[in-house]
């Protein structure tokens, strides 16, 4: 199965192609090319040609893709909504099932060989305004998250290791391990079980946890008027 994966939760645009296969102990995921360009600014512009550069680079047209997988946050409204658009159009455009994973979940799951059983790992992304977006995991299951909050504030619990941004890991006294943002086989992995039975995909409903930055400045106004 071929799978098209993206995400532009982070200030990481990512995309990739993965073949998926089942194997004896769940799935086997293979990237065939994948492209990530860290640049907050620049996800609309070049998320698209990423792709591009995928399929000529794995020699695969876009006929060949199965599904695709995009990462539905937690992550700013701008941002997020372009993987999110991009991956709907091209599922529509194709004909294939579309997956929305937490991209969260998608930085975990590219850490589970670094982790000891019984460890407990937070995940943590850029949230702007001096936040986080944050998630702990135990042995490879989400226990807690997603959510956004001062890093003061994230409830650390047991948590042993820590994965995600690499500019807010250092908030926190815990080891780091050095996955910062999802990558193209951790999405897929995350989807593979949908993926390989084939179910239908629920409807992506973004992760944006608070309202849009866009509108902020609007809702102050509101707010002092008393409207």
């Amino acid at each position: 199965m071929l799978v098209l994966s993206v995400d532009t939760a982070t200030p990481a645009v990512t995309a990739g192609l993965v073949e998926l296969e089942q194997a004896a102990r769940g799935a086997d995921t293979r990237t065939l090319a994948s492209r990530v360009r860290v640049d907050p600014r620049a996800h609309a512009e070049v998320l698209t040609p990423q792709i591009l550069e995928c399929l000529t680079e794995a020699r695969r047209s876009r006929a060949d893709l199965d599904a695709v997988v995009v990462g539905i946050g937690p992550g700013p409204f701008t941002g997020l909504r372009v993987g999110m658009a991009t991956a709907a159009a091209f599922g529509d455009a194709l004909g294939i099932p579309v997956y929305g994973v937490c991209s969260l979940d998608a930085i975990a799951a590219d850490t589970v060989s670094d982790l000891t059983p019984g460890s407990e790992l937070l995940v943590v992304t850029d949230a702007r305004r001096r936040e986080v977006y944050w998630a702990r995991y135990r042995d490879g299951v989400r226990v807690a998250g997603p959510d956004v909050a001062k890093p003061s504030e994230v409830d650390m619990a047991q948590a042993t290791v820590i994965a995600g941004s690499a500019s807010h890991v250092d908030f926190f006294d815990l080891p780091v391990l050095p996955v910062e943002t999802p990558s193209a086989a951790g999405l897929v992995r995350v989807a593979s079980a949908e993926l390989l039975a084939r179910t239908v995909p629920d409807a992506l409903v973004p992760l944006y946890l608070r309202r849009p930055d866009a509108v902020e400045k609007s809702y102050r106004a509101l707010d002092r008027t008393g409207a």
